[in-house]
């Protein structure tokens, strides 16, 4: 399979999330990489994403924090360990802590860009900060505080 985010390299057992599972055919299917020192996820909202005409549901914008976070944190956890994308297996994150902040609606119309800064790493818990982009537009910000499953 070729390697286009960290959720790929998610381990079979852990790939069926509906936000960022790879195994998750009806999910969003995100793809989270990095794009300097930033983390980076794009998703196209779909009509049934509406909230009010024109404008994206909050509930699906919250969720792409979520998972556009605990990708990020497989990321950081991935060139901590002194590998890059597609070398070895991807250790699985789940959310510990999501805030969310609404700052202005979100148009649907438009593909989303959700970007993160890994802010701290400490053991197990990893801290990212992320912001959701239309239009050029920071429209959602948030911070997951994402914690690494052991098996």
């Amino acid at each position: 399979m070729e390697i286009k985010g960290i959720q790929d390299m998610y381990p079979e057992n852990y790939n069926v999330c509906y936000g960022c599972g790879s195994k998750n055919e009806h999910g969003y299917q995100l793809k989270t990489v990095w794009e300097g020192e930033e983390t980076v996820t794009r998703f196209k909202p779909d009509k049934v994403h509406t909230s009010i005409p024109g404008y994206v549901y909050g509930g699906l914008l919250a969720s792409l924090i979520d998972c556009h976070g605990t990708g990020s944190a497989a990321l950081a956890r991935l060139k901590e360990d002194g590998k890059v994308l597609g070398e070895g297996k991807a250790e699985r994150f789940v959310t510990g802590t999501l805030t969310v902040k609404f700052l202005k609606p979100t148009p649907i119309d438009d593909e989303l860009e959700i970007r993160g800064i890994i802010k701290e790493i400490k053991g197990r818990k990893i801290t990212i900060e992320a912001r959701l982009i239309a239009k050029g537009e920071v429209c959602v910000t948030g911070e997951i505080i994402a914690i690494q499953l052991i098996d």
